[in-house]
C-alpha cells in the first residue's frame, strides 16, 4: 500500500540481546568514525549547527552512551550522531558488512527485498535525546531498532507543499512546536506517529518524510533497496539521496521554464505561472489521493 508500518517480532539475529554500549567498543575497537557534533539536541542540515569529527569507535561509543562529558568538542551536554559511511563515501556505499564485520554477523536483514534490490545497510548510534531533521529518502527502507527507543513522526509525500522543503529537507524543526507565523502551511500536514522499541523495524516507503527523535542512547541499522529500477537512480549516488535522474532533469527544465517566464512583465508573469501550475495538476498529479 506504500505506507509506513511497525513490524514487531522479526527475527533480527543475536544483535538485540547483544549490542550494548561495553559490547560495541569491545567488538570494534578503535577504528576511526566521522561523526556529527552538536551543541544542542535537535540537528538541522540546512543550518550545519553541528560540526564533523573523527573519533575512536570505541571513545564516541562511550561519549555517545552518557549524559555529560568530561571530554568534550563544544560542550559537556553535547550530543552525538553516527551515520555509517563507506571507506571512500564519493565511491562507496554505507554497508555494515564492509565498515563493521564483527557486528554484521550479529544482525540478519530482514528479507522483504530481493538480493539485486539491494543498496546500503547504514549503522546508526544516537545519543539519548538527539532529534534529526524532517526529511525524505528516494529509496524504500527499514528502519531497525536494535536497541533504545526512538520516536518517528512522518508525513506523506502529498503533504510536501505544507513542509516549507529546501531540497529534500523541512525548513520546519520543531514539529512539536512549530512556528506557525512563519509556517502557517504546516497547519495542514498531517502527522503519523510511532514509537521503536529493541527489536522493532519501521518500514519507511520512498518520498515519506520522516523526523526522528532517540528517546535514549540507542543503536539502529537503516536498509535501503532500490523500489524502482536501477536505471532510474543516479549512479554516482553513494548516499542515496539524490533524486531520480528523472525527477532531477525535470526541475531543470522547470527553472529554465520560470527563468523564461522572467521576460514578462509581472502580470503575465503571475497569469502564466498559474496556467502552469494547472498543467502540472492535471498531467501529473495523482488523482487517488486524499
Amino acid at each position: 500500500q506504500r505506507r509506513p508500518v511497525v513490524l514487531k517480532g522479526v527475527e533480527l539475529g543475536a544483535c538485540t540481546r547483544r549490542w550494548s554500549a561495553e559490547y560495541l567498543q569491545r567488538a570494534e575497537g578503535a577504528k576511526a568514525v566521522k561523526i556529527h557534533v552538536s551543541a544542542g539536541p535537535r540537528m538541522d542540515f540546512l543550518s550545519k549547527n553541528f560540526v564533523y569529527r573523527t573519533l575512536p569507535f570505541d571513545i564516541f561509543v562511550q561519549r555517545a552512551a552518557e549524559a555529560k562529558h568530561t571530554e568534550y568538542f563544544l560542550s559537556e551536554d553535547e550530543k552525538y550522531y553516527l551515520r555509517s559511511l563507506g571507506e571512500d563515501p564519493r565511491q562507496d556505499i554505507a554497508d555494515i558488512r564492509k565498515q563493521f564485520p564483527v557486528l554484521a554477523e550479529d544482525i540478519q536483514i530482514p528479507e522483504y527485498f530481493e538480493k539485486e534490490q539491494f543498496f546500503s545497510s547504514v549503522f546508526r548510534i544516537s545519543s539519548a535525546g538527539l532529534q534529526l531533521w524532517t526529511h525524505y529518502d528516494v529509496m524504500d527502507n527499514f528502519l531497525i531498532q536494535v536497541t533504545g527507543k526512538k520516536r518517528v513522526v512522518l508525513y506523506s509525500p502529498q503533504d510536501a507543499p505544507y513542509l516549507y522543503l529546501s531540497g529534500s529537507k523541512s525548513e520546519v524543526l520543531d514539529v512539536d512546536n512549530p512556528d506557525f507565523e512563519k509556517y502557517p502551511l504546516f497547519l495542514k500536514a498531517k502527522r503519523y506517529e510511532c514509537y521503536l522499541e529493541t527489536g522493532d523495524v519501521l518500514f519507511i516507503p520512498a518520498l515519506w518524510f520522516h523526523n526522528v527523535i532517540s528517546e535514549e542512547f540507542g543503536v539502529g541499522v537503516n536498509v535501503f533497496w532500490k523500489h524502482l529500477p536501477s536505471k532510474c537512480y543516479d549512479k554516482n549516488d553513494t548516499y542515496g539521496n539524490k533524486d531520480p535522474t528523472a525527477a532531477s532533469r525535470a526541475m531543470q527544465i522547470l527553472d529554465r521554464a520560470l527563468k523564461t517566464l522572467e521576460e514578462l512583465p509581472e502580470e503575465y508573469r503571475d497569469f502564466y505561472a498559474r496556467r502552469m501550475v494547472l498543467r502540472i495538476q492535471e498531467k501529473a498529479y495523482r488523482t487517488d489521493c486524499k
